[in-house]
């Protein structure tokens, strides 16, 4: 007679800590519970996978939402799959957009993912994953075998994601190869047998996905799915992505850059932001909610501000950010060490704030200008015609809260 299965209390306290915040697909809490316990009697780790497409060579906040919980799974002992879509990343995620992506070559490819590895050992050991590249598999794939793979979806199946149905009801084109995404980034779960799979909310159906394709394929328990939140930036508005640079903070900041922008996002994202950026625990969480109720929003936000830049610099490196904070953005000062830059002939402002990589297009320049973030000599510059002359005694320049030049 079959043992009846006994599920313990620490296994529940340690799936509720890993998917804090987050989402379980199927069964919840309970499921991942029953996961991690018979993992530990049977001695075998659970295989548990990221892809990462290396669209852009640089990883932000909005990305160790996910790192973190990766993390915490290593801790306990099991596998961390660390897939790099060398294969998928030159069709490019359809997810969440509006039109057909650029495809990436190999070699842009291969350069942005140089980066990654050492960015995201700032969060956890990647020297212990299994790191696989996902052209490994697709690439030397016949046509027979993508024909298989395909006949498990349906085109019906393919219209129910969000961005494919409102993009053919807007009359807007969907290209073939767009419905291959989603079955690479499937595939790719049964070429490494995952167990469970990490992505944000706005990859639901890839990731659902991944378990039917699966099942297709012979796998008789799929894997489960984990959906994290994606983080707004900096605006608190739109979610943090480098397609808007003024709203990201990015993990190749320098300390003084991050402690700023995380004491420029709004007060209600306070919480959200030591929920998912920090490794804070529930009884401190809820201490931070209650302390907002009474006390100035600045003080938590300055002590989230340095928690969160601490983790990623020294610890002199943060305590001088936040000493230069309060010194420029407090005590109204110019920072101590700002560089100078000689100004040879006229330049337009647009043009001298791209070129001080102030900013990295026109485009942003002319949206900080309006913003009434760019000032010379503590005067703002709301013309996006403005010309700065060569100055006959030196001045400061200050684009945002934290960037100055001084010049002469």
């Amino acid at each position: 007679m079959e043992e009846r299965f006994v599920l313990k209390e620490e296994f529940i306290k340690q799936a509720q800590e890993i998917s804090r915040g987050a989402e379980l697909l199927p069964g919840g809490v309970k499921e991942l519970a029953i996961k991690l316990q018979k993992s530990k009697e049977s001695g075998i780790p659970i295989r548990v996978k990221l892809g990462m497409d290396p669209t852009r060579p640089d990883l932000h906040l909005g990305h160790t939402v996910v790192m973190k919980k990766l993390k915490k799974f290593q801790e306990l002992g099991h596998t961390i799959v660390l897939l790099v879509g060398g294969a998928t990343a030159m069709v490019g995620d359809p997810s969440g957009k509006s039109e057909t992506r650029p495809a990436l070559t190999k070699e842009q490819v291969e350069e942005n993912a140089k980066t990654y590895f050492e960015q995201m050992s700032k969060v956890l050991d990647t020297s212990k994953a299994e790191v696989v590249n996902n052209a490994d598999w697709l690439h030397p794939m016949q046509l027979t075998d993508l024909l298989k793979l395909a006949s498990n979806v349906t085109v019906a199946q393919m219209m129910t994601r969000d961005d494919f149905a409102k993009r053919y009801a807007e009359g807007k084109p969907i290209s073939i190869h767009e419905f291959f995404y989603p079955l690479m980034q499937a595939y790719d779960s049964v070429a490494i047998d995952a167990d469970i799979e990490l992505g944000g909310t706005d990859q639901r159906f890839n990731v659902l996905l991944g378990r039917e394709i699966q099942t297709a394929y012979g796998k008789p328990n799929p894997q489960m799915v984990m959906l994290l939140p994606l983080i707004e930036g900096t605006d608190g508005v739109v979610k943090m992505s480098k397609t808007y640079p003024e709203h990201c903070i990015s993990l190749t900041d320098s300390a003084k850059d991050m402690y700023g922008k995380v004491m420029s996002i709004p007060d209600t994202l306070i919480v959200k932001y030591y929920s998912l950026l920090t490794d804070i625990s529930d009884a401190e969480l809820k201490t931070v909610e209650e302390r907002l109720k009474t006390e100035n929003p600045r003080n938590i936000k300055m002590e989230l501000a340095y928690t969160i830049t601490r983790q990623y610099n020294s610890e002199e490196e943060t305590k001088k950010a936040q000493d230069e904070f309060v010194n420029v953005v407090q005590n109204k000062g110019i920072p101590e060490d700002i560089e100078t830059y000689e100004i040879k002939e006229e330049k337009n402002i647009l043009d001298l704030l791209v070129e001080l990589k102030f900013v990295t297009s026109k485009g942003e320049a002319k949206r900080l200008i309006a913003g009434g973030g760019v000032k010379i000599n503590n005067e703002k510059i709301s013309d996006t015609a403005f010309v700065v002359k060569q100055p006959s005694e030196p001045v400061v320049l200050q684009a945002g809260k934290r960037k100055y030049m001084r010049l002469k």
